[in-house]
């Protein structure tokens, strides 16, 4: 396939077969990834905070394909109980996972701590999706080309870590702390690809970002600025959910693509477009925060991400 070809939904090759977790996929991206998916035979699994308005999103996508594989099970990534609990029963009701995205988020709320303490965008956004990495890694091992992707943004290139004060209970900044959210995401993915890789997994880690995307994300939480900003004066820019959800399908799905790889719209500033290879930046690659945040992420949730290894 040639960039100039556009790559769009249409071009996922048949899933028939392969077991899905979508996290988010009640709404906005999660929820037009689900639909992608379900559409080409896989078997979804939509993780979900709000159970109810996941049953309500599954019976829509039921509705329009009756054949649908779904399931709605409910996970609250800022809170790591709920993590644990998610993962236990999917290793209690599945034996393989082929692809997990990583795709739930929160943006830019007032500053607020999960049950654990941690700032709930760090944790949301990060913490958990990294303790559901790890809880689930076993059953990524047993899957048919598996994947783990997960979404970050452009804002990854202009963040830092802030690992003096990650609650945010000196300087937060709803803006400053989702931006360090995303580059938690990108740090993570890359360092997941580099530890996979060493241990001779089958497993893949891939990034994606959406590119200016308009959902529920920039209007069902920020503070009131960035909500006004995102949410109407920006928002006749921003692409749909499924136009922006194609990098994420296509990391998921593509044949071919190789782990480490980071996935974004090829539009001008990677706003909108078709997915294309898009650029790490030095900081998110750089191997010794790699090595921090991954200590400090287990340290906070007690998961031990260990890569099995194959056979």
């Amino acid at each position: 396939m040639t960039q100039q070809e556009r790559w769009t939904a249409e071009h996922i090759p048949d899933q028939t077969g392969r077991v899905f977790v979508v996290t988010g996929a009640s709404s906005g991206l999660g929820l037009a990834t689900a639909r992608a998916l379900a559409r080409r035979g896989g078997h979804v699994i939509l993780a979900v905070r709000d159970e109810a308005k996941g049953r309500r999103a599954a019976a829509g996508l039921t509705a329009a394909q009756p054949d649908a594989r779904l399931e709605v099970r409910r996970i609250d990534l800022a809170d790591l109980d709920s993590v644990r609990a998610f993962a236990e029963k999917l290793h209690a009701d599945h034996a393989r996972l082929d692809v997990l995205v990583n795709n739930a988020g929160v943006m830019a709320p007032p500053r607020t701590l999960s049950p654990q303490g941690h700032e709930v965008q760090f944790a949301a956004n990060h913490l958990g999706h990294f303790a559901l990495t790890g809880l689930l890694l076993g059953l990524l091992t047993a899957g048919t080309d598996p994947r783990v992707v997960t979404v970050s943004s452009p804002n990854h290139r202009k963040a830092q870590l802030y690992f003096d004060d990650l609650t945010g209970e000196r300087r937060y900044s709803p803006m400053g702390y989702y931006n360090q959210s995303k580059l938690a995401n990108a740090v993570f993915g890359h360092e997941l690809h580099r530890r996979l890789t060493e241990a001779g997994s089958p497993v893949r880690s891939l990034l994606a970002h959406p590119g200016y995307t308009a959902t529920g994300l920039q209007t069902g939480g920020p503070v009131a600025l960035v909500s006004l900003l995102f949410g109407r004066v920006l928002k006749p820019l921003a692409q749909s959910p499924a136009q922006g959800a194609l990098p994420q399908l296509y990391a998921a799905t593509q044949p071919g693509v190789a782990g480490g790889e980071f996935i974004g719209p090829d539009g001008r500033g990677e706003l909108r477009g078709a997915p294309t290879r898009v650029e790490l930046s030095a900081g998110a690659a750089d191997a010794a925060t790699g090595r921090r945040l991954w200590e400090v992420s287990e340290e906070a949730t007690g998961v031990r991400c260990a890569i099995p290894r194959s056979g």
